[in-house]
């Protein structure tokens, strides 16, 4: 029980105030003037200014509250290595028996596992979350069994009381990782790139750990091991082996007594891009269809477009001397002999033989195919005829042969169902109830040989076909009429779109492979996709970093594409494979954030901990005692760490008591100023 002196002024205090110095000033004037009862009505006047602040003797009824003390358990990846774990847990037993042999305290355990999305510890974000549950006058201290290294250090709070670091670890401890400091997202193939990497040590290396080990793989490739020094940034020179996507695995070399190989290793994906694609676009006669392949082209910042029309063949004869025409001859030995390897795809529009390219030409087209080169036909009426290019070297890998029939009627290109599954033409076709394409108007008869005819026209003729010939491919499209789209002929077509795939695939871009296993990764769920032209797709087999493997089924969502869902479990390297196809994605960083600084330090959080007289204790030394201390004072010594008692307490009932009831001071201020008018009177 306590007491008080309370007050309820009846009237604002300004106005007190007032009365009050308006006492003093009548009184000082009446002592002024030797009026012999002036003490007693100054008296008065201020027993009235008194009374209007309302005094009370206030009696309150309080009940003690015991102090709280918060304890936080860190139990993130990086407190799993070593001995951390068991350090944590019997420090925390023995500080919970301690505090509950200690009168009027309470303890709050807080249990602080991993953060997501490579997070790293949260440590101080719950703590805050912690004292915003308590109320901070009964807050008698803090401590945090930890390794101190924590990754939200910016969300300290103001702590009302001691905080301590209590550290795991031991001194021996010691960790070797790899970092890679430079790594773009993207190169261009064929150009070298520079990643920059470091194997760095920490804590207490032993002596001859001058030198390590590093491996490198490409995607999940045999590996090849380099002898590097420690500490040291090094230089390495890669040239992407393929368009796409490149996962390039690093590895360190593991020592047994260093604390973790999670940091040991590091994956670095880059996208192998093109730097410009070359077209060599020969027109064989001015038509109207020859302007939609040029614009097509010249609208891709990425292809360089070299194309010639010919406009005056050698069998034309108008009697023009040559020295006034100012057309360009066509350069045939350099594009189709010296440069024909430097061209990413060649284009035949509407072309015939006319003695311009002759045989030996022809023939090194044909050979620049076979070892990997790309070249499309789109036929005219021309293709038909006996100066086909069918019937040259070029005919043995073109997969259509003439059967000399030009049709000349309306038709409506349509997705066959091999087209469905093909990357070239999927989806491309008009969904059931929308609006058909447009009708195309010619088209040559030809008997298909090899290949997949994904586009039909009349009577079900192959419209495209596509093919593959050793290392390169042909495409041969049967109509030079698809610019009709492009002018909305009968609401037109997506010609844009079937030309820029076409042009793609036959250039190998990787999005268009009619045969490809891929994945992607959204967190730590790995979407999985094979396309395929056939039905007959088994299962895929994961492999995750820790060699286990997982059979998935794979479902068809499309045609022509199979999808499965994978949750890796763990981050790093994961190895795909279906029958002969093989992809490889990582999933996070090689080295999450828990893992970049492995050795247990206090060094971060000390200007937090001197903040509040606390500090850092190595449990190593065991584990300290408890001991109580005055707000202000150092709260850790030789041995143990301290306290700062509170003494909160909860206010049960509170009571009121008047000095100045009413009545009573009506009764002494009629009685004062009586008494100073009849000595006023005396006198």
């Amino acid at each position: 029980m306590s007491y008080a002196l309370a007050f309820d002024p009846l009237v604002p205090w300004w106005l007190v105030a007032v009365i009050a110095a308006l006492a003093l000033v009548v009184a000082g004037f009446a002592r002024v003037r030797r009026l012999s009862g002036w003490w007693l009505r100054g008296l008065a006047m201020l027993l009235i200014a008194a009374a209007l602040t309302g005094p009370a003797l206030q009696t309150e009824t309080r009940q003690p509250l015991n102090d709280i003390v918060l304890l936080v358990e860190d139990l993130s990846a990086s407190q799993r290595l070593s001995d951390r774990a068991q350090q944590t847990t019997a420090a925390a037993e023995a500080l919970a028996a301690e505090i509950a042999a200690r009168p009027n305290t309470e303890l709050r355990r807080i249990k602080l596992g991993d953060g997501q999305d490579n997070d790293g510890t949260l440590l101080m974000h719950a703590l805050s979350e912690a004292l915003a549950e308590e109320p901070s006058g009964r807050v008698a201290g803090a401590i945090l069994l930890s390794d101190g290294r924590l990754h939200d250090l910016g969300a300290a709070p103001n702590m009302p009381a001691p905080l301590h670091l209590l550290l795991t670890g031991q001194p021996s401890d010691w960790d070797r990782r790899l970092i890679v400091r430079n790594a773009p997202a993207f190169a261009i193939l064929g150009e070298e790139i520079t990643l920059t990497l470091k194997i760095e040590d920490q804590g207490n290396v032993p002596v001859g750990a001058d030198f390590a080990s590093l491996s490198l793989s490409v995607d999940g490739g045999e590996a090849q091991s380099f002898r590097v020094p420690v500490g040291q940034d090094l230089e390495l020179p890669v040239t992407l082996p393929h368009a796409g996507r490149n996962v390039i695995e690093f590895r360190v070399a593991a020592d047994d007594s260093e604390l973790t190989d999670r940091n040991n290793s590091a994956l670095v994906q880059i996208n192998g891009v093109r730097d410009r694609l070359s077209v060599l676009l020969v027109s064989g006669v001015p038509h109207a269809g020859e302007r939609t392949w040029r614009n097509l082209l010249k609208s891709d910042s990425s292809v360089d477009l070299v194309h010639f029309t010919i406009l005056r063949p050698p069998e034309k004869q108008d009697g023009v001397p040559v020295t006034e025409l100012s057309l360009i001859a066509f350069p045939t030995r350099e594009l189709f002999l010296e440069k024909i390897n430097d061209f990413d795809l060649i284009i035949f529009d509407r072309y015939k033989r006319r003695g311009i390219l002759p045989a030996l030409y022809l023939d090194s087209v044909r050979n620049y195919v076979e070892q990997g080169g790309a070249v499309l036909i789109s036929a005219g009426p021309d293709y038909a005829g006996a100066d086909s290019i069918y019937r040259s070297p070029l005919g043995a890998v073109v997969p259509g042969e003439p059967t000399a029939r030009v049709i000349e009627e309306g038709y409506l290109p349509r997705v066959t169902d091999m087209g469905q599954r093909h990357p070239v033409t999927e989806g491309l076709g008009p969904l059931e109830g929308d609006p058909t394409w447009g009708r195309w108007l010619r088209q040559v008869e030809v008997d298909p040989g090899e290949g997949d005819v994904v586009m039909t026209g009349v009577d079900d003729m192959p419209l495209l076909i596509l093919d593959r010939v050793g290392e390169g491919r042909v495409a041969l499209l049967t109509s030079d009429q698809a610019w009709l789209w492009s002018r909305g002929f009968e609401g037109g077509g997506p010609q844009l779109e079937l030309l820029r795939r076409l042009a793609h695939w036959m250039m190998g871009e990787p999005d268009l492979e009619e045969e490809a296993l891929t994945a992607t990764a959204t967190g730590q769920q790995i979407r999985i996709i094979r396309r395929a032209v056939t039905e007959d797709v088994g299962s895929v087999t994961v492999t995750a970093p820790d060699g286990s493997t997982t059979d998935l089924t794979m479902q068809e969502v499309s045609p022509g594409r199979f999808e499965a869902l994978y949750d890796g479990a763990d981050i790093g390297l994961y190895r795909i494979a279906e029958g002969t196809r093989e992809t490889v994605i990582g999933l996070g960083p090689a080295a999450p954030r828990e893992f970049e600084q492995t050795i247990a330090s206090g060094e971060d959080l000390l200007p937090v901990l001197r903040g509040t007289n606390g500090g850092v204790w190595t449990l190593s030394d065991g584990v300290p005692d408890l001991r109580d201390v005055r707000a202000g004072r150092p709260a850790i010594g030789r041995g143990w760490i301290g306290l700062t008692p509170r003494d909160a307490s909860d206010a049960r009932d509170i009571t009121r008591v008047p000095l100045l009831p009413a009545w009573l001071v009506l009764l002494v201020i009629s009685g004062l100023v009586l008494a100073g008018w009849l000595r006023e009177g005396r006198n």
